[in-house]
């Protein structure tokens, strides 16, 4: 038997089957390139859920955490706080898409920071209603459920949710579904279901995650952030899977030139130590009272060095602009595909810098959802020596996620074995 599939055994008769995983049992990795227990290779372009933009083990944050646990690994930063989480408040403070004072809050995973986020948005505002997207993506948690725009596998069984969250439909062009469209729900949203003035902030990504990779158009963030201030509204920015680099911009709101009230942040932001933050406008920060906010392992040293690290690693290796140009070839070539013959189950190319993806289709005409296609290009790939995720509320888009410091013989290479995977995939089934 091979050490994954024992591995494969015990891991059925020690984990809840409700925690989902693949087959691919990690032994190392390096950079964009993981190996599995059994030595097989693979090209990772899925970067841990784009945890790891600065690449696997990337040296200047591997010395960083070293460097850190040799003096101390946890105190709690509420009994006895520590500079570097000061120091990275301080550089998130100064990036952050929120105006030019802001205060930040540490935890450890994103959907900590969005409830962080509610929290600070409701002790501001007095009020209580959110609103966020059909598609959303906001976590794993009771309140981060019910903010998801996407029933399965998220919140099948796991209700009833908290009160007062409203959905609204969010612009998807290549559906059918304009900003117009996405703007009249709204409206319809306040005039027969809740008082905007009952509403205490707007939550959206700028680029949909689980949703399926749906870019928020620029016209429509400037609507939202337009009918936030009408109604004195906070709007909270969702980066948590956008951030860090991977649009080509420190943070995929940038794009449109507006600013948030709050935003959100993980995944990226410690190169695969678990830390998320909460920064915002200074006020609306302070609106807490002290003790309301934190946890017993928010800012963990360990990944605050870490954290730290990945800010020097984004502006000395120009991370931003490498997202911007992998982004653009594997659209170029993921287009070049679509255009070939029999490829005609490709439907839309789409994305933001470095995070891109392709959805698959029955035809072009009825656009229906081929979510068979999509599994089986994924595990093509994953026997090709490929990791892929898929994602959408219809389970029929493949994402790109490469880490934003992988080489382009590499990229390549990736490239290659997506190639073969969906050309492999598509004849299959003619």
């Amino acid at each position: 038997m091979s050490a994954a599939n024992l591995l494969k055994t015990r891991q059925e008769a020690a984990i809840a089957p409700g925690v989902g995983t693949r087959a691919i049992f990690a032994d190392r990795a390096e950079n964009a390139e993981l190996w599995d227990v059994d030595g097989k290779r693979y090209i990772d372009f899925a970067a841990g859920i784009a945890v790891n933009n600065t690449g696997h083990r990337h040296p200047k944050i591997m010395k960083a955490v070293s460097e850190q646990a040799s003096r101390f690994t946890h105190t709690c930063f509420h009994v006895a706080p520590y500079e570097s989480y000061i120091n990275l408040a301080e550089r998130l403070n100064a990036i952050a898409p929120t105006g030019p004072d802001n205060r930040t809050m540490l935890v450890t995973t994103g959907a900590e920071a969005v409830e962080n986020a509610v929290k600070i948005a409701r002790a501001y505002t007095k009020r209580s209603g959110i609103v966020a997207f059909s598609g959303a993506f906001h976590g794993r948690t009771l309140l981060g459920m019910a903010l998801t725009g996407k029933v399965a596998p998220y919140k099948k069984n796991f209700g009833p949710f908290p009160a007062e969250i409203y959905h609204a439909p969010f612009p998807n062009h290549y559906m059918g579904v304009s900003v117009e469209d996405a703007l009249r729900a709204l409206d319809t949203l306040f005039a027969a279901d809740v008082d905007p003035e009952r509403i205490a902030a707007i939550i959206v990504e700028p680029v949909q995650g689980e949703g399926g990779f749906n870019v928020a158009p620029p016209d429509f963030l400037k609507a939202l952030r337009a009918l936030a201030d009408l109604y004195g509204i906070l709007l909270i920015a969702d980066e948590v899977q956008s951030g860090m680099a991977r649009t080509g911009r420190m943070f995929g709101i940038e794009h449109s030139g507006i600013e948030a009230d709050i935003v959100t942040m993980a995944k990226g932001l410690a190169g695969g130590f678990p830390l998320s933050a909460v920064v915002g406008r200074a006020e609306i920060m302070s609106a807490a009272h002290t003790g309301g906010l934190g946890g017993t392992y928010a800012g963990n040293p360990l990944a605050v060095a870490a954290a730290n690290a990945v800010l020097d690693v984004i502006e000395d290796e120009r991370l931003c602009d490498r997202a911007t140009s992998i982004g653009s070839t594997l659209k170029t070539r993921l287009n070049d595909l679509a255009a070939r013959q029999g490829m005609g189950r490709i439907g839309d190319v789409r994305g933001l810098g470095a995070m891109v993806a392709f959805e698959l289709v029955t035809d072009r005409t009825s656009k229906d959802a081929d979510a068979l296609l999509t599994a089986n290009i994924v595990a093509a790939a994953e026997r090709n020596g490929l990791i892929l995720l898929s994602c959408g509320t219809r389970q029929n888009v493949i994402r790109l996620l490469p880490p934003l410091t992988i080489d382009d013989a590499t990229l390549d290479e990736g490239w290659n074995m997506l190639e073969q995977s969906v050309e492999a995939a598509c004849s299959a089934i003619g």
